[in-house]
Parts: structure tokens; sequence; C-alpha cells
């Protein structure tokens, strides 16, 4: 006689109902469906580098692979070596001084270091003050924490920088925590060092936690360097800022980032790492340190790369009328949709018709509907050619 298998009622934790849905995952479903029919796809909707790592950082990778030091236990707060270079990177980039063993911590990724700091410093019912149009996991982070978020819109006629004069005064009182993120996703717009001195003049007087997000630091175009929040007096005093190596130096599968500031706010990411991580593969951790440290021209011809696509595609989108404002940094560009659609419509109909897979702005907030978001991931060829599918639509 058989006996019935043994079954458990599986029931997750109420935070699990709390994680925001995952607005992309339809549209990457849409995109390998018409893949799969045959059809030739021009994704544009992606966030992923699409060049390689560079072949000294991935040679020094390979070489300290080989070294027994790094097959046991890397040190929990990371190697010494490691936050020597990314503090020597920032004094030679920003001109910013940081204490590499108390402002600078080792994260697995700029996303993990993201939602992590929502969990570090908000208390269920604590409020965060969020952009919108952002990047969706801030939203995860402050929803595993149980708290809840104000929305700091975003708009062209102020240059896509949030307003602080017009944050209501029960918002400043209760907030805890804000993000920012310039070089922007997904409006690709940049800060200047008086928006930084404004944001660390606004955080001071109302006692909230800056968490700056600096994921395209590095790419900024027609000669200018971006911002970094920690160059505005006072930034360490409120805030910290984050830096990746995924986009830097296409670097995004080897999940290296850093939060960079405040010492007691380091201390805390340190500590709660300390309870769920044991730091990165030290061979990983070897070749970002030459990344670093090695010659930087790399990243200046990444740069140059990233600008060419620009010119490419708006030289294309200017043939067909669509009109925008270009790409002051980062590898996106954000593009009105015409009168009549809105923006999930519009990118569904570009799919079906034009074969080009966008993102539609809603994904990214409220007051990112009207918008879409083209990622700069495709080479020139594949950026015009989508604008020429596109404009035999007839939309503008």
């Amino acid at each position: 006689m058989n006996k019935p298998k043994p079954s458990l009622t599986i029931n997750p934790a109420d935070v699990m109902s709390r994680l925001p849905k995952q607005f992309f995952a339809t549209l990457v479903q849409n995109v390998n469906r018409e893949i799969s029919a045959g059809h030739d796809v021009i994704n544009l909707g992606q966030g992923n580098p699409d060049r390689p790592t560079p072949d000294h950082i991935v040679q020094a990778a390979k070489e300290a692979v080989s070294n027994p030091l790094y097959h046991k236990y890397s040190p929990f707060t990371g190697h010494s070596f490691l936050k020597e270079a990314v503090a020597q990177r920032y004094l030679e980039d920003y001109g910013v001084t940081l204490d590499p063993e108390k402002e600078v911590a080792i994260l697995f990724g700029g996303k993990t270091g993201l939602v992590q700091i929502s969990q570090i410093l908000l208390n269920p019912g604590d409020l965060c003050l969020v952009p919108d149009p952002g990047y969706p996991d801030y939203w995860s982070g402050v929803a595993l924490a149980g708290a809840e978020m104000s929305f700091l819109p975003l708009r062209e006629e102020n240059n896509f920088l949030p307003d602080y004069e017009a944050v209501a005064a029960e918002d400043k009182r209760r907030a805890k925590l804000m993000f920012l993120n310039y070089p922007n996703n997904p409006t690709s717009a940049t800060a200047p060092l008086s928006f930084y001195e404004d944001t660390v003049n606004f955080a001071a007087e109302n006692n909230i936690v800056v968490a700056s997000d600096f994921a395209y630091g590095a790419i900024g175009f027609d000669g200018h360097r971006p911002v970094s929040f920690l160059e505005a007096p006072g930034a360490k005093e409120v805030g910290i800022e984050y830096y990746t190596l995924s986009k830097t130096y296409n670097m995004a599968g080897w999940r290296v980032a850093f939060a960079l500031g405040n010492e007691r706010i380091i201390s805390l990411i340190n500590q709660l790492q300390d309870h769920i991580y044991v730091s990165l593969f030290g061979a990983v951790q070897e070749a970002a340190k030459v990344a670093l440290t090695s010659s930087q021209q790399n990243v200046a011809d990444l740069v140059a790369v990233y600008e060419s696509r620009r010119n490419a595609l708006f030289g294309a989108l200017d043939e067909i009328g669509w009109k925008a404002r270009k790409p002051g940094g980062s590898f996106f560009a954000w593009l009105p949709v015409p009168q009549g659609y809105d923006s999930a419509g519009f990118s569904q109909l570009l799919l079906e018709q034009a074969k080009v897979a966008v993102a539609p702005g809603v994904g990214f907030g409220k007051h990112g509907e009207g918008f879409v978001r083209v990622g700069l991931l495709s080479s020139e060829d594949r950026l015009r050619e989508a604008a020429h599918r596109i404009g035999r639509l007839s939309l503008f």
C-alpha cells in the first residue's frame, strides 16, 4: 500500500506581498515572444552594457584566481587594497578625499546597496523621498523595510531635477531618507554642483539622509564630466554615494560596487553585511583594483562610443521628425511619445509593428508617463535602423 507523500503548505512572510511588481518582466516576455516567432527585434529597452570587460581587467582576474590567498574567506569588509583604490579614483576624478577604512564599504553590486540602505535606516511607517521617474529597486528596499514613499516629481521644465520647495511640510518632517540619481536613469539628465549644494542644505535642515546613486558617474557627454554629490561641501555629513564598476568598466556581471561617504552610515552598512556576506571573491577584488588604478583610457573610449551612438540615434530621429532632448549623460535617451498614445501602448505598437523594443516610461513611475526610455546599447547601424523602422509608421 502506497503511503501518501507528505506535503507542506508554504505561506510566505508578509514582506513578500509588499514587494512591487516587476513591471519589465512583461516587456521581456513580449520581446522574447517576438524573437521566438522569428522576428528581428532591435532591443533598446534593456540596461545591460553590450561591450565586454576590458582585456587587462579580465587578465588580472585570471591571474588572481591562481592565488591561494583568494581561495580562503576574504576579510568581511573587503580587502584594504580595493578600498584604497576607489578612494584614489575619487580623489583623481572628483577631488574628493575619502578615508578608505571608514568612508568606503564594498558592496555586492549597486542594486544590493540601494536595497540595503532602506533596511538599515527605515523602520515600518517611516517615510522615504523617491524620484519619480526613478530606478524601481529604490521602491523594493523601501517595501522590504515596511516603510512608505513620497515621490519627488522629475519634470522636463525643471531639467528633471526635484523641486525641494514643492516638498510638503509633512513629508519634510517625516522623511528619514532620500534617493537621488544623476546622471539619471531613465531621463538621462545630469545635475550641476549647485543642485547638490541645495541638496546638502535641504537634507541638513530636515534631518534627511541622502543616498546618491552615481551608477553612471563616468558617462557624461559634450566634454562634461558628471558631478559627484560628494563634491558638494558638507555632503559627507548628510549622506553617502553609490558607485559601481558595472557601467564604467562594463563589469555588470562581476557585481562590484561601493558605498562612499558618511562614516556612521558606512559602519552600519558593514554591520549588516557582516551578517549576510563574507565579502567578494578576492580575485574579483584584485581585478576591480586593477580597473580603478590602471590607465583610464578605456573609460574615455567607452564614453566616446556612447556619445557617437547618441549622435547617430538623434541624427536618425531628426530625419523622422521625432524631436527630443539629447542626453547629457548615462547610456539612455528619454523620448516623448507622440500625441494620442500612452507610454505602454506606444511601446507595444513599436514592438509589434516596427520590431523595436523600448521601455515605457510609466514603468519608472507616474511621472514617467508620456516618455519611453531607449538604451544606447546597440551599434550605430542598429540604432539608425530602429529609427528608420519607426519612421515608416508615420507617427511624427
